[in-house]
């Protein structure tokens, strides 16, 4: 099978799936999807790999698949990170400016500046995230290369993750016989596929409802704000139809999937559904209401605990765009009408753009994160990183090169 230089691949390890994307980069930046490789997770749970030889076996067969789909092998792919032990803040540096008008040097020292926290042995920095720059004493700078001034300070997001579970997703790519080349965490990767310019300008929040948490990102004024995750996914509304039903939890997957509502009165009442049952009992047959009443106060927890987190981080007022849900537990009718109701903002479904050949193969929201690791992939062909597998994650500069290149 022929190994090409112009692709890129994306790896999202989730909860529930492994979903790898690979995408062919054009001179002319078009993007052409060319294949897609999916296997049922049995390695994860919260987003963090608990067993690894599992996860190495769903990886390997997505890998299979997509590269039989695309016709061509995989050897480098951008693999995304989430779970409950994923953290951020903002921070601050300051420099002198050294001749007196802004360096890229210069740049990069503000941003290490400002990176220059304590944070415990335990976690890993993986991304710096400038949202702007100030020179003098003049704030809203975007782009502040070649501007002459005195005094030079930046404002960054900072996220975290636990080294552990960074190792872990290198492990088991690399006993694929994959190279990591860099890793994103999901809900960064998810906007870079379903966002406009204009939501990012604006202030929207990107909500990723993978199968173990939710994950969530703030954008306003075109930069990431706020960054946070919620212990509640796709599995446990998976549970409680299990546990509502007395039904395995593989058949109450495919029930969610096949059936499933986020709201009562988005189904007929008089339709019904086949439940297989436990212990080799005869399958009953349930009304579709009923299990729309087991889904719906699960998804109302969720936007609940998504409300009061962009409450207390004070960032509520400022979505004008309102929020935007990704990730397949979003696939559910009406989900977007109930997180109306609760957050009461605009809610849409985020789909993938911006790709071209097979798309259609990659228009649902499950497969956001996968195809904004792609994008973001082809954003830093070129730049300057050392990659994830070789370094231990520390290509904090390629990354920042890279969002600048993109952002400002």
């Amino acid at each position: 099978m022929a190994v090409r230089s112009n692709i890129i691949v994306g790896l999202d390890i989730g909860t529930t799936n492994i979903t790898v994307v690979v995408a062919e980069a054009h001179p002319d930046r078009r993007v052409d999807i060319l294949g897609v490789g999916t296997s049922p997770s049995r390695g994860l749970r919260k987003g963090v790999v608990i067993n690894i030889e599992a996860t190495v076996s769903a990886i390997a067969k997505a890998i299979a698949q997509a590269e039989t789909m695309a016709g061509c092998e995989i050897q480098t792919v951008f693999a995304a990170i989430s779970g409950n032990h994923i953290k951020s803040f903002n921070s601050h540096g300051i420099v002198g400016i050294k001749n007196k008008e802004v360096a890229q040097f210069d740049i990069e020292r503000v941003v290490e500046a400002a990176k220059a926290v304590a944070i415990p042995v335990d976690r890993e920095i993986l991304h710096v995230l400038p949202q702007e720059f100030i020179i003098d004493g003049q704030d809203g700078i975007r782009e502040p290369l070649g501007i002459s001034g005195v005094r030079l300070e930046a404002n960054v997001h900072i996220v975290t993750g636990a080294v552990a579970s960074a190792q872990n997703i290198v492990k088991c790519a690399n006993r694929c016989g994959l190279t990591v080349q860099d890793i994103v965490v999901a809900p960064i990767a998810s906007a870079r596929a379903v966002l406009s310019n204009e939501e990012r300008e604006l202030g929207v929040c990107i909500a990723d409802i993978g199968g173990g948490a939710t994950d969530i990102t703030v954008f306003q004024g075109g930069a990431v704000r706020y960054t946070s995750v919620i212990g509640i996914g796709g599995t446990h509304i998976t549970n409680d139809i299990a546990a509502g039903l007395r039904t395995p939890i593989a058949s109450a997957e495919q029930i969610k999937a096949s059936y499933g509502a986020a709201r009562a009165d988005h189904v007929t009442p008089d339709d019904t559904i086949e439940v297989p049952s436990t212990g080799g009992r005869s399958p009953r047959v349930l009304s579709k209401a009923a299990l729309a009443e087991i889904i719906e106060p699960r998804i109302v927890e969720i936007f609940s605990l998504l409300h009061r987190d962009l409450l207390r981080a004070g960032c509520h007022e400022a979505l004008t765009s309102g929020v935007v849900l990704t990730g397949g537990s979003v696939n559910l009718p009406g989900i977007a009408a109930v997180g109306e109701h609760v957050l009461n903002l605009p809610v849409r479904i985020g789909t993938p753009s911006g790709v071209g050949g097979l798309s259609e193969l990659v228009k649902g929201p499950e497969f956001a994160t996968a195809v904004g690791l792609v994008l973001q992939g082809i954003d830093h062909t070129g730049q300057a990183r050392t990659t994830g597998a070789k370094s231990g994650l520390n290509g904090a500069w390629g990354r920042i090169s890279a969002w600048l290149g993109e952002h400002f």
